[in-house]
């Protein structure tokens, strides 16, 4: 298994041990902002595929405002001000936000993923997921390596 296809499943299995505030999902949608094409392409695969008995829609967006009609935004910009912005677009809408990268972490993020010398890992920023209304199951906080 390659990153990109490693970084899907990690955003797959966190779709999985979240609960969204009601009304209950119709659909999950995965969208992405700022990602090299091959996570892009990993991500595409999930497109289909069941979780929490509603079916995966991915979509890449070009715009901030675009991610409300999202229910998990994977966000792989490097610069902090972009980063920033598409956050902030977001307000409390239930919405989480995966960086791929510290940068998106520290800008507000609920989960970012981390390269490690053994591979890959993740913090959550729970304060930040409960904001947005968001539960993050006990298995992912067990996981992470800083829950915040």
């Amino acid at each position: 298994m390659d990153e990109h296809q490693l970084k899907a499943a990690f955003v797959y299995r966190f779709a999985l041990y979240t609960a969204w505030p009601p009304p209950p999902l119709q659909r999950l949608a995965v969208c992405t902002a700022g990602q090299p094409p091959g996570l892009d392409e990993a991500l595409q695969r999930l497109a289909g595929r069941r979780c929490s008995g509603v079916s995966v829609q991915v979509m890449s967006l070009e715009r901030p405002e675009q991610a409300r009609r999202c229910q998990l935004l994977v966000l792989g910009f490097a610069g902090c001000t972009e980063l920033l912005h598409w956050i902030a677009e977001l307000g409390d809408d239930p919405v989480l936000v995966i960086a791929d990268t510290p940068e998106g972490y520290r800008a507000g993020a609920d989960i970012g993923l981390i390269h490690e010398p053994n591979g890959l890992a993740f913090r959550v920023n729970l304060s930040e997921s409960k904001r947005r209304g968001l539960s993050l199951s006990s298995q992912v906080l067990k996981l992470a390596r800083e829950v915040r």
